[in-house]
């Protein structure tokens, strides 16, 4: 099984005999939609191209203007596989991207809030003893927590939509290890960079103004 090909089950049987005996209705009569040829050596290949199109323009009765015909070889099919390949990577990595910014500008909306309802909480803790440092690092390990539990989340839906995946579908899926100490550490990132704003804006508080706050 290749793919969605299982070559086990395909037949190989002379085209005279599928002319022969197969109706026109099923196989479209005479015309072929697909020839495999095969070359000596990869060295050969320009030549046995240029030599197959000049023997089917023949048989066509075409001109290399109008040839009728395409020439595709396995190489031409893996460039186009690893092009679509990389195609739908870099479509990924932007998602994962914008899905990170969302992620990070929720996270920072979610702890300004929380400074806003926490204003006297702060400026109680500042009137006894607690450094502008101190607040800052409060919220910012906050922060730091609410990015992890979502990056842990996230990391069991890919196990488990991997592990799922490679069981129901028809294409073999691998999770590599290292993917997961980076999905957490980019979670503590994003984490540290949306949530140093509402930090900051938490460590400037004046302790008299927030403790006067209802």
């Amino acid at each position: 099984m290749v793919g969605n090909t299982d070559y086990d089950s395909q037949v190989y049987i002379p085209i005279t005999v599928v002319f022969k005996k197969f109706t026109n209705q099923r196989f479209g009569g005479d015309r072929l939609r697909v020839v495999y040829v095969s070359a000596e050596s990869k060295e050969t290949m320009d030549s046995v191209m240029t030599q197959l199109s000049k023997v089917i323009m023949q048989v066509l009765e075409t001109t290399p203007e109008s040839p009728g015909f395409a020439l595709t070889t396995q190489d031409s099919i893996i460039d186009a596989q690893a092009s679509t390949t990389e195609a739908f990577r870099n479509l990924l990595g932007w998602v994962a991207g914008i899905s990170l910014v969302v992620g990070g500008i929720g996270i920072m909306n979610i702890m300004l809030v929380s400074v806003t309802e926490r204003t006297r909480e702060i400026g109680l803790r500042q009137a006894l003893g607690a450094r502008p440092r101190d607040v800052r690092l409060q919220f910012l390990l906050e922060a730091v927590m609410l990015s992890l539990i979502g990056g842990l989340v996230g990391v069991l839906a890919g196990v488990g939509g991997s592990n799922l995946f490679n069981e129901l579908g028809t294409m073999r899926t691998e999770l590599v290890p290292a993917s997961i100490p980076l999905a957490f550490g980019a979670a503590a990132a994003i984490g540290i960079f949306f949530g140093y704003y509402p930090a900051t804006q938490a460590a400037q508080l004046d302790p008299i103004e927030a403790l006067r706050r209802e």
